[in-house]
């Protein structure tokens, strides 16, 4: 279930699988029985999963860190960083002002499931294929298949339906128009040392991904 927080992010579900799919590094954080555990992993979106529904999500994990999680009983966010950035309180025109940070992000709540071994060999071949698909000459794990068997049984693939899916844009866009073209104007320009199109960008569409 999508939350709406404040600084709510404008998506839709659609719009939120696209985001996690732009955006697939991201930080694991598990409440544990013997307190947070934290890592760093990629994930992709699950092709099978209904495209209107909350974004169902798939990834892997070395074994020793799947049971430092206690991936499939405890409770886990996975936290979706989008575009971001600073702002300065020079690029605006109105004063008082201070300076901040503008950014898009996602915090998918819910209880990992655990993937068979051919599950996980799915995950592996999915994620591979997810990143290969921009190069002109993808790699294709079909070709060191016995490898991947090899590899699969110190990894454990996992399955995230979010429980719940809390997702904010803080793109100054509470500011008058005025200071928002000159932060827009700074982040486009390539002699500013914090220039970012990206985040221009994400400001202009709302924080909606591309």
């Amino acid at each position: 279930m999508l939350q709406q927080p404040h600084y709510a992010w404008p998506g839709n579900n659609r719009d939120l699988t696209r985001l996690v799919a732009q955006h697939p590094w991201v930080t694991m954080v598990s409440a544990t029985a013997d307190g947070p555990v934290v890592t760093h992993l990629p994930v992709v979106p699950d092709p099978s999963a209904d495209p209107d529904a909350d974004p169902v999500v798939l990834s892997h994990l070395p074994l020793a860190d799947a049971h430092e999680h206690q991936l499939g009983d405890a409770q886990t966010v996975l936290v979706v960083q989008g575009p971001h950035g600073y702002v300065s309180a020079e690029w605006y025109s109105g004063s008082p002002y201070v300076s901040t940070w503008n950014y898009v992000v996602a915090h998918l709540h819910g209880i990992g499931e655990r993937l068979d071994a051919d599950g996980t060999v799915d995950v592996l071949r999915l994620t591979q294929d997810h990143f290969e698909s921009r190069r002109p000459r993808p790699f294709d794990l079909g070709g060191v298949d016995s490898y991947v068997h090899r590899l699969a049984p110190a990894v454990v693939g996992f399955r995230l339906r979010p429980t719940t899916v809390v997702a904010k844009a803080k793109l100054s866009q509470e500011k008058p128009a005025a200071d928002v073209a000159g932060v827009l104007a700074a982040l486009e320009d390539p002699a500013e040392p914090f220039a970012n199109a990206e985040l221009a960008d994400a400001m202009r569409r709302g924080g909606l991904p591309s």
